[in-house]
């Protein structure tokens, strides 16, 4: 199964709930998908899908999952990371009207050169191939001395954050 949350920010991300609803219909995904779609207003037509799930649900999906797919804030792939999982992390773009800034672009490309544990798709066209080559990119990462020392993450995690965010008003 395949998981997918856009967490709970109030503007919408059809373009990733759209673009992962169209890689199910056309097959590209072969996995059941569910959804966490938020505040997007796109419904999927191919993937189960709800607006919000509470937590337990959500670690639930992320526990069964075999990938699980993410938006860019900290609390949506820190989770699946704490259940030994490498997200994929889509980050929403204010081009698009998703976010009030670049801020998630800035922290998922943060998070992935310094800790190696995410895999960022800044571009929606590169999503079909990421999850294709999944298994792949995750074995690539585990053969590079990735472990899984959940206080040495969150200790580096709170130094890129306070690092990102000193100055900016945030």
């Amino acid at each position: 199964m395949i998981f997918v949350t856009v967490g709970t920010h109030e503007q919408p991300f059809d373009r990733l709930v759209e673009e992962v609803d169209k890689l199910k219909g056309e097959g590209v995904i072969t996995d059941d998908v569910v959804m966490q779609t938020g505040f997007s207003t796109y419904e999927p037509k191919c993937c189960e899908w709800h607006k919000l799930l509470p937590y337990s649900q959500m670690v639930k999906n992320v526990r069964e999952a075999r990938i699980v797919i993410t938006h860019g804030g900290p609390a949506s792939f820190i989770m699946p990371l704490q259940e030994g999982k490498i997200p994929i992390v889509v980050p929403r773009q204010l081009q698009y009207g998703e976010h009030v800034n670049d801020h998630q672009v800035e922290f998922t490309h943060a998070v992935a050169e310094r800790m190696g544990n995410i895999i960022p798709v800044y571009d929606i066209k590169d999503l079909a191939q990421v999850i294709a080559n999944y298994d792949k990119g995750i074995s690539q990462l585990s053969n590079s001395g990735l472990n899984s020392n959940n206080q040495q993450f969150n200790q580096q995690l709170e130094r890129i954050s306070s690092e990102l965010f000193a100055g900016k008003g945030a």
